[in-house]
C-alpha cells in the first residue's frame, strides 16, 4: 500500500501551519509514520529557493511560478515521493493548489497552464486530501505575526486567492474540504481530524 498525502490550504492568516503541525503529531500518536513538510522549502535546495520567493526584490509573475515550480520539482522527488512510497502519511503545508490561488487567481496567470505545470513538476502526485482553512483576507491578515512580499500584497490580491481557493473546492469537493478558520482552534481540529479520519478508512479498505 502507498503512502497518503494530506495538504493543507489557505490565506495569510488562516492557521495552516499550526493545523498541519497539530495534525502530523495526533496522527504519530494514533502508530502512523508521519512526515510533516511544508512548501515552498522541505530540501535544503528548495529552501534557498524559498529564501528567494520571500525576498522583497521585484519579478514577473511567471518568475514566480517558476521559482515555486523548481522548488516542488526538488521537494516532490527528495521528501513526498519517497515518504508515499515508505507507506507513510505525508502532511503537508500548501502544496499545488497554492500556485493556482495564487499565482492564477491572484496574479491573473491561465490557471490551466498552471495546473499542467504542477503535473510536470509533482510527476502527476497529487493530495489524497485538502483542508482547505477559510477565513476573509481581512481577518487573516490581522493574525500575521510576520510580514513577507506575500502578505504586502493588496487586499484586492488577497480576496482573488480566496475566491480562488473556494472555486477549487467547489470543483474538487472529494478531495478539498473547506473548514472555517474563523472557530476556535479546537473546533477546526475536530473538524480536520474527521475529514483525517475518514481519509484513512478509504486509505486502509
Amino acid at each position: 500500500m502507498g503512502g497518503l498525502l494530506i495538504t493543507v490550504e489557505g490565506v495569510e492568516g488562516s492557521g495552516k501551519t499550526t493545523v498541519a503541525h497539530q495534525l502530523a503529531e495526533w496522527l504519530h500518536q494514533q502508530g502512523f509514520t508521519v512526515t510533516l513538510t511544508q512548501e515552498p522549502g522541505g530540501t535544503p535546495f528548495s529552501d534557498r529557493i524559498r529564501d528567494l520567493l520571500l525576498s522583497p526584490e521585484g519579478r514577473s509573475a511567471w518568475t514566480e511560478v517558476f521559482l515555486f515550480l523548481a522548488s516542488r520539482a526538488e521537494h516532490v522527488a527528495k521528501v513526498i515521493r519517497p515518504a508515499l512510497e515508505r507507506g507513510e502519511i505525508v502532511v503537508c503545508d500548501r502544496f499545488t493548489d497554492s500556485t493556482l490561488a495564487y499565482q492564477g487567481f491572484g496574479l491573473g496567470l491561465p490557471v490551466e497552464v498552471l495546473t499542467e505545470l504542477n503535473r510536470f513538476a509533482t510527476n502527476r502526485i497529487k493530495p489524497d486530501l485538502t483542508l482547505l482553512l477559510d477565513i476573509e483576507p481581512e481577518e487573516g491578515l490581522k493574525r500575521v505575526q510576520r510580514t513577507t512580499i506575500f502578505e504586502q500584497r493588496d487586499l484586492p490580491f488577497h480576496q482573488r486567492v480566496r475566491w480562488g481557493y473556494l472555486q477549487l473546492a467547489r470543483k474538487e469537493p472529494n478531495r478539498i474540504k473547506v473548514i472555517s478558520a474563523h472557530e476556535p482552534l479546537e473546533v477546526v481540529m475536530a473538524q480536520a481530524k474527521q475529514w483525517v479520519e475518514e481519509a484513512l478508512r478509504l486509505w486502509r479498505s
